[in-house]
């Protein structure tokens, strides 16, 4: 290691949750770009408030871990948004220091003192990274790039590998997120991992988890799993086989808000639920593969995911009797641009709406004999959520945590499975996910074109 520059004052942040080699080795390059290093550790609070989830040490543990490293010279505690300003000109920072993966986020900082960003350390053995599960993600799309920003935020993995099967695809996005190794098969990818992520297009779900599973890694795919409730079913069965966690990745199911709201409504608090409906809408250019009948595009297959969740997890996954599907297509691509879903529970109603060319309110609503629940729009970024009654002086509103665009709750929920030595989620179950599937595949099959535009 170089000998440190004389004089330079220079200061970095971190959760530093679990700490490893990685952790050291940013320390000592850190150190060696000044002559006096400040690290600023995360408090409890402040991690919850910025969403920092799975964090798996106390604040004072974390600082302990610090202390026997030796590597800081000062250490502070971080407690709230916007104190890194505070900081840089309280202990008169020249040097402000920070890893690769938050690069561009803090520019603004140059106008107080240097802002560097240091490479990830290439070479490092999953040994080394103590208590990291090594994570390989598949595609190398947009939902990709969303999910490697928000994995920052999720304490004890680490992206590590990225698969595409373009090549110069999986090396471009490798670049831009510090991914230290990147493939053009799916087996070098899952020799190289302990989980992936699947982010590809809907007809290759199934497969790369199958593949996967069969290898004896965990799996964490995006929705929908698959098209079919029999094939959902034989993939939990192998992950059970295997002994590793299978978990299909609708955002939402995982989120704060509606574990609060589906335990609102679960709980009697609006009476018995007799009627639930949610919408999902969004406008997309007619020239991606949403629009492509060939890759399994359509409103119903990209969005109804959704509000099938609010309507299992509302009404029961064994409940749901018998499902239909009304839709308007487009007249150049053939898919479903605008698709009303509707199912028949035990005593119980429901109706999805969802398209990808017209544009409706995005809310919830569910009935109750006593009351019923309202979910503003967009309500599967739930934030906020109300009760509402005949007597309007009994309505209350519920706020709840959402950070990000949802998918670190997800990632979180799955880390926590896999270290916990949990096959299920009672936020999304094998059986939810089986009737969601079947709930698709109903909805696909028994779907009838009311027009053309």
């Amino acid at each position: 290691m170089a000998p440190p520059t004389v004089g330079k004052r220079c200061i970095t942040y971190g959760t530093f949750d679990l700490f490893h080699h990685g952790h050291m080795r940013l320390l000592e390059r850190a150190r060696a770009l000044g002559s006096h290093l400040i690290v600023a550790v995360t408090s409890d609070g402040f991690d919850a408030a910025r969403g920092k989830l799975n964090v798996r040490q106390t604040l004072v543990e974390r600082i302990e871990a610090l202390q026997k490293s030796g590597l800081a010279d000062q250490i502070i505690v971080e407690e709230y948004h916007g104190q890194k300003v505070h900081d840089i000109v309280k202990y008169k920072v020249d040097v402000f220091v920070i890893g690769s993966d938050w690069r561009g986020t803090f520019d603004y900082l140059a106008s107080y003192c240097e802002v560097v960003y240091l490479e990830r350390t290439a070479g490092i053995s999953s040994s080394q990274l103590r208590g990291e599960l090594r994570l390989g993600i598949v595609g190398s799309g947009r939902i990709a790039a969303r999910f490697a920003r928000e994995a920052k935020f999720v304490s004890g993995v680490r992206i590590t590998g990225i698969f595409s099967r373009s090549l110069s695809s999986a090396t471009a996005f490798a670049a831009e997120w510090g991914i230290p190794h990147y493939f053009d098969t799916v087996e070098a990818l899952l020799d190289a991992v302990d989980a992936i992520y699947i982010a590809s297009p809907h007809l290759t779900h199934a497969s790369y988890a199958r593949t996967a599973l069969q290898a004896g890694r965990h799996v964490l795919c995006e929705k929908p799993l698959c098209f079919t409730s029999q094939e959902a079913q034989g993939l939990y069965t192998l992950a059970s086989e295997r002994g590793v966690v299978l978990l299909e990745a609708i955002k939402t199911a995982f989120m704060p808000g509606f574990r609060q709201m589906v335990a609102a409504a679960q709980t009697g608090q609006v009476g018995k639920i007799c009627f639930v409906s949610a919408t999902c809408t969004m406008l997309k250019p007619p020239t991606g593969r949403e629009y492509d009948i060939e890759q399994a595009g359509g409103s119903i297959t990209e969005l109804v995911s959704y509000p099938l969740l609010a309507v299992v997890k509302l009404l029961g996954p064994g409940q749901i009797q018998s499902v239909s599907s009304k839709s308007i297509r487009d007249s150049r691509s053939g898919i479903d641009i605008f698709s009303r879903v509707d199912a028949v529970a035990d005593g119980a109603l429901a109706s999805g709406t969802v398209a990808l060319g017209v544009k409706a309110e995005g809310d919830l609503v569910v009935a109750g004999t006593e009351g019923y629940i309202y979910v503003p729009a967009p309500w599967w970024l739930i934030r906020s959520f109300q009760l509402r009654f005949e007597d309007p002086t009994k309505c209350r509103e519920i706020s709840t945590l959402m950070e990000g665009d949802g998918l670190r709750y997800e990632l979180a929920e799955f880390i926590k499975m896999i270290t916990e030595g949990r096959s299920e989620s009672p936020d999304l179950t094998p059986k939810d996910s089986c009737a969601i599937a079947w709930c698709i595949e109903r909805a696909r099959s028994e779907c009838q074109t009311i027009g053309v535009q």
